[in-house]
């Protein structure tokens, strides 16, 4: 197909004030090629001059680096996820960088596509033309979403963004639960700034899980990351530090790139840089060997990573820098509240505004805070009758246990709703007819912050109406609000326990808008079974309302109900977990759920690729 010379460059229907305006015309001009794509079309529904002298129509799109644009469409459409490639254009052509973000589009799916080549001015890019708070935005959705919550360690990390926009992009931390109680802590500053910076972060971070779930020595996963980073341009002299943390022990085994040493912060309040051996960054000189080191975190103590945003500053002395950021560290560690079990501040975001200069940040700043915590948390145990009078100070008890763990309010009330559920049900149901009999229950956390509660009665299990009406919704909503609910029936008593992987989630900025998702999703009870009928673009916002319609229609997982997925347009990787989740309840209740996908769609495709054909019925 030929280029389409009909789509003119008009403003978007949000697009109406000054700043909008100038933001449009520097996109219309900008020597990146920009399409803003809707799911269902075959043209974009807007493209920039760049856009439209290369063509619109999908078939025109390229390749880069082996890989059709056209598919990198596809996988941020089906997955919700961004993505960013760099190699070659074509065969043997000049470099160029494709970055694929999904967004909204009037209510729809969407996505926003730019593809920069060498050939191209390289100081006129998208990125520095988007507005600051756009570019924060971008860093952000790269960054690990949460992070891991272990009873013997807190984590905090925090990224800002530099003052000035076109220094900012390509600081990153991550971190990797390794199970036994270990957890890689990662922190790492790619080279440059703006979208190829953004996708080198990304692309790296991909190869350093990848590598860590192989074999997390810091040998090896250097190792893996320099040849990576060898066979990679932009990715070749990024600096990174890697360790591997036992939360029981302290034992700190970590090795690094090209980085500063990291700090520690002693529980008396002293603070000292571990030594770190001089290292090339990644890719320099492949096959540079790693020497790795070893420190023991004592109880109380906090290990303080960070990138090299964080000692950028005046003054020609780099022991100047480091000692600014170790004063401003000691400074945070040392406020009576910090390491507070219910402090709503977070550590990381606290020691990167100590170092923030008069003139804001010079450059990106990534800090990555792990406290040793002194206390150990003993197991909660309850002994108590079976009767609504008690359930008030199982709530309290229970409340008081959870924040000493450290979670956040709202994952602490979900919990807390989850275990009044189940005691409610003994309390009303085990003993009816008879005097109330006894319950315990008993709430412990494992090494790896897998929180397990345990309720116990001596009663009768009586299973729920298939319509319960206002009544025996007590195991809809446990299975809404934690990962995993096991129901136990033994000749004398019920055991029901409850499990939920802990996390710490970001801040949530409560000014961000909230975004309606594009799918229906539909409950039909007219047949023999409920059936649960899903449309449109089922997205992380649809992936939910299908959730929950799932769950309602089954009673909580204890009845059969099919998933009619006919009339969907997208299915995304969210959506897949739903489907996951709810087969994994029908099949520890007994039961097998159909789901109805068009034979040869995409829909039934992806849940092919994705082994559910052996957890479900596919019709």
């Amino acid at each position: 197909m030929t280029s389409s010379p009909s789509i003119p460059p008009p403003l978007p229907a949000t697009a109406r004030d000054e700043g909008a305006s100038a933001l449009v015309a520097a996109m219309e001009t900008a020597p990146a090629a920009i399409y803003v794509l809707d799911a269902t079309a075959a043209e974009p529904i807007w493209a920039n001059a760049r856009a439209r002298d290369l063509g619109t129509a999908r078939d025109q799109l390229p390749v880069v680096d082996g890989r059709p644009v056209t598919d990198v469409l596809d996988e941020v459409l089906r997955t919700g996820q961004a993505e960013t490639i760099c190699g070659p254009l074509g065969r043997g052509g000049p470099a160029a960088t494709v970055m694929a973000r999904p967004m909204q589009v009037a209510g729809g799916p969407g996505v926003l596509l730019v593809l920069e080549s060498e050939d191209a001015a390289t100081d006129t890019s998208l990125w520095p033309s988007l507005p600051a708070d756009g570019v924060e935005q971008a860093q952000l959705s790269l960054l690990p979403p949460s992070l891991p919550l272990l009873p013997d360690l807190r984590l905090s990390g925090s990224y800002h963004r530099a003052s000035a926009v076109r220094a900012a992009g390509g600081d990153w931390y991550d971190t990797v639960a390794l199970g036994s109680g270990r957890v890689a802590l990662v922190v790492g500053d790619a080279v440059g700034h703006g979208v190829p910076a953004a996708g080198a972060m990304s692309r790296l971070r991909g190869a350093m899980r990848s590598s860590a779930l192989r074999d997390p020595s810091p040998a090896a996963v250097l190792a893996a990351l320099d040849t990576f980073a060898a066979q990679m341009e932009d990715v070749e002299g990024t600096s990174v530090f890697y360790g591997v943390l036992d939360a029981g022990t302290g034992d700190l085994v970590y090795a690094a790139a090209g980085h500063p040493p990291p700090l520690v912060v002693g529980a008396d309040g002293t603070a000292s840089f571990l030594p770190v051996p001089p290292r090339p960054p990644l890719g320099s000189l492949p096959g540079t060997p790693t020497t790795v080191s070893r420190h023991v975190l004592d109880q109380g103590s906090t290990l303080v990573l960070f990138s090299n945003g964080a000692v950028a500053g005046p003054g020609p002395e780099a022991s100047a820098a480091l000692d600014r950021l170790a004063e401003a560290a000691t400074s945070v560690l040392a406020s009576p509240d910090a390491l507070a079990p219910d402090a709503s501040g977070e550590l990381a975001s606290a020691i990167a505004e100590g170092v923030r200069t008069p003139d804001g940040w010079l450059d990106d700043v990534a800090v990555l805070v792990a406290h040793r915590r002194e206390d150990t948390l003993e197991p909660l145990q309850l002994d108590l009758i079976a009767d609504p009078a008690a359930l008030p100070g199982v709530r309290r008890r229970l409340n008081s246990w959870l924040t000493t763990l450290g979670m956040g309010e709202q994952d602490r009330v979900g919990a807390m709703v989850a275990v009044g559920e189940a005691c409610a049900n003994a309390a009303e149901h085990a003993y009816r007819g008879s005097e109330p009999g006894p319950m315990s229950v008993t709430a412990r956390v494992d090494v790896d912050g897998v929180l397990t509660v345990t309720v116990r009665d001596e009663g009768t299990w009586r299973p729920p109406n298939r319509d319960p009406g206002d009544r025996g919704r007590g195991l809809l909503i446990m299975r809404q609000l934690v990962d995993g609910v096991v129901l136990e029936e033994e000749e004398k008593g019920t055991t029901v326990t409850l499990s939920l992987r802990l996390r710490r989630s970001p801040e949530v900025d409560e000014d961000r808008p909230s975004v309606a998702s594009a799918a229906t999703v539909t409950v039909d009870r007219g047949g023999p079974r409920p059936v649960v009928r899903a449309s449109g673009a089922v997205d992380e916002l649809g992936a939910e309302q299908m959730r929950i319609r799932l769950l309602e229609a089954s009673h909580g997982g204890t009845g059969r109900v099919e998933l009619d997925l006919g009339g969907v347009s997208l299915f995304s990787s969210a959506a897949v977990r739903v489907v996951l989740a709810i087969a994994r309840i029908g099949r520890d209740e007994g039961w097998r759920l159909v789901v109805h996908a068009p034979d040869g769609g995409i829909t039934r495709h992806i849940l092919e690729i994705s082994g559910l054909g052996g957890l479900v019925d596919l019709r």
